[in-house]
């Protein structure tokens, strides 16, 4: 009898097992077994007006570009971009501690030595080159003697062209609108299959805009391919340097004084009409962007007051001069002379550009998404005055004397400029953060320098942790020990039956 009954149960033991086994495979997740490794990265973004320290994480078993980066926190350091510290020897570097401190508090200790550092200098860097290459070697090798005092993996810093800025913004808004690689709920990474969106960066000295475009681009100076995911982007990209907000906001500057001769006293007609301020010249006409508004002499010392009238249209008159729209040596140009292919699809806006549309939002109450009412709210902002704009925007007191220039310089840019029209301007966002991640060109640098993003499409599913991979080895070897004693069973009980038969004769 019982061996009758062991004999039932041992196909029953081999079912069980088997089940077991299946039941692992389907829920062989990560997730749901122990968390993922985390691995990190470091990107300095040194500005023209400041230097941002971001941290990003990401599953270190996802590899091939398979990753999905998010990001793990920021740090804004304390004073102005690195540039602004030429001949002051040890400041620049000394102006990141705090931010390098937090990294180290931030990142887990036994992360520090695998976790890669990058110091990416834009436009501040690249007028100071212009200006004075030897203190902008010497502020890199500043800084990146800093860097390597800290527990981390460096790598290294360096001046990226307005090209590579544009490329690495562009990579970023689309990298985190999922417009290249999504990860579907069935653990297979696959193509979206939906076009990009361009990108629209406004910094403090520079501006660009990179976007897909099939059009014939004119110059190849802004012409780059990109492979990711197995598709090839044609890209036109470019960079507008002196076209930052604050070098702009400099540039004009130094057009109305020009324009007036140089006196004492200017009126600004972008100020509020109760406002009134006092500036060095030095720190208007020191700059690689004012130099041709600079007078043959003058005392760098000397101050200027300058004015408000709040008058849109003079101050709409002034801006437009600051642009060229006068010639172009191509098919069609945007300004000074530059080409551009027609706009096309969907854009983000960042940096600069949210601010500046976020406080028009905020102090009028209107949405401003299309060329008419992005009009209509900058009459209103330069109409009002500078005690009307403190009521309604008290935070921003520091920067409301701008605001109005700001905004008609935004119009002129994106309108005149770049082309934006009734039916491609309502299709650009203005974001400054994607999932929990700043929008900018530090992500998308990262990606590029750390082998995160791979030229070809991949196949790929969700790998199995060691805690599945043991429990199956454990189910195989109680599975094969179940299958041997079986058989083995069944060899002692024919042998039984066969000695109770030979007995029997």
């Amino acid at each position: 009898f019982m061996a009758q009954r062991s004999a039932h149960l041992v196909p029953i033991a081999l079912l069980v097992f088997g089940l077991a086994g299946i039941l692992l495979l389907t829920i062989s997740t990560e997730d749901v077994l122990e968390e993922p490794e985390l691995r990190y990265g470091i990107v300095l973004d040194a500005g023209s007006s400041h230097t941002s320290l971001y941290i990003y994480k990401w599953p270190a078993n996802k590899q091939n570009g398979t990753a999905v980066v998010t990001q793990h926190s920021k740090c804004h350091a304390e004073g102005e971009g690195i540039a602004s510290y030429a001949g002051q020897p040890g400041a620049a570097g000394q102006s990141l501690e705090a931010c390098l401190d937090h990294a180290v508090k931030s990142i887990p200790k036994d992360k520090h030595q695998l976790t890669p550092v990058y110091l990416g200098a834009t436009a501040g860097m690249r007028l100071l080159h212009l200006s004075s290459p030897e203190l902008s070697t010497q502020i890199l090798k500043e800084v990146g003697q800093k860097i390597q005092s800290y527990p981390f993996n460096y790598r290294g810093a360096a001046i990226l062209s307005g090209k590579e800025e544009g490329a690495y913004g562009w990579v970023t808004v689309n990298y985190l609108s999922e417009n290249f690689i999504k990860y579907g709920f069935e653990g297979h990474w696959f193509s979206p299959s939906r076009p990009t969106v361009g990108a629209l960066d406004l910094g403090g000295a520079s501006t660009q805009i990179t976007f897909a475009t099939e059009e014939k681009i004119e110059n190849k100076d802004d012409l780059m391919k990109l492979r990711l995911y197995g598709h090839e982007y044609t890209l036109y990209t470019h960079s507008f340097l002196c076209y930052g907000k604050d070098q702009f906001l400099m540039t004009l500057l130094a057009h109305i004084m020009e324009s007036q001769g140089y006196p004492q006293s200017v009126t600004h007609p972008c100020y509020p009409a109760d406002h009134s301020r006092t500036v060095k010249l030095s720190s208007i006409l020191d700059s690689p962007c004012t130099v041709k508004y600079k007078p043959s002499s003058y005392d760098p010392h000397a101050s200027v007051t300058v004015h408000g009238s709040g008058h849109y249209e003079y101050c709409l008159g002034n801006v437009s001069e600051v642009f060229s729209f006068n010639s172009c040596p191509f098919s069609q140009c945007s300004f000074d002379k530059v080409f551009q292919p027609n706009v096309t699809g969907g854009f983000m806006a960042f940096s600069a550009f949210f601010y500046v549309h976020s406080f028009l939002q905020q102090v009028t109450g209107i949405t401003a998404s299309s060329p008419s009412e992005l009009q209509d709210v900058t009459k209103k902002v330069c109409s009002m005055s500078f005690t009307q704009m403190m009521l309604l925007a008290p935070e921003q007191k520091s920067r409301l004397h701008y605001y109005c220039a700001a905004s008609v310089f935004l119009n002129t840019l994106m309108l005149r400029g770049y082309g934006f029209n009734d039916t491609t301007f309502p299709h650009i966002s203005f974001q400054k953060k994607v999932a929990d991640t700043m929008v900018g060109w530090a992500l998308g640098y990262m990606l590029s320098l750390s082998n995160l993003l791979p030229a070809e499409q991949l196949e790929l599913r969700k790998a199995l942790t060691p805690g599945v991979w043991g429990s199956l080895i454990f189910l195989f070897v109680m599975l094969l020990a179940a299958v041997l004693s079986f058989c083995l069973f069944r060899v002692y009980n024919g042998q039984n039956k066969k000695r109770g038969s030979e007995s029997t004769i």
